[in-house]
């Protein structure tokens, strides 16, 4: 009986060995480009983001399902470079674009 357990751990310790290894790639870009690009910061208000930012290049429609406390109006502007999320008139995020052909 013992014989057989230390076998079988023998195996079972052998066998991942014998088997080709994989692993997954992440690519991950690179942040030093968008780094220099300043966006609004969180809890901004509209106001503030046309004063400090200008007026955006496309200023989309407000989305909201209900229009209730738990799903909020939520708007996107659009800048050269990056855009502003709102929900109601503060900022909630700001993302930077992409460059072309990435």
């Amino acid at each position: 009986m013992n014989r057989i357990r230390l076998t079988l751990l023998g195996l079972a310790l052998a066998l991942p060995t014998a088997l080709p290894a994989s692993a997954d790639v992440l690519l991950v870009d690179s942040l030093s480009a968008s780094a220099s690009i300043s966006t609004p910061a969180s809890g901004v208000n509209m106001p503030q983001v046309r004063q400090q930012f200008g007026n955006p290049l496309t200023e989309h429609p407000s989305v909201s399902v209900s229009g209730g406390p738990l799903q909020p109006p939520i708007t996107r502007w659009d800048y050269a470079g990056f855009s502003v999320f709102f929900e109601h008139d503060r900022v909630v995020h700001s993302v930077t674009h992409r460059a072309a052909g990435n």
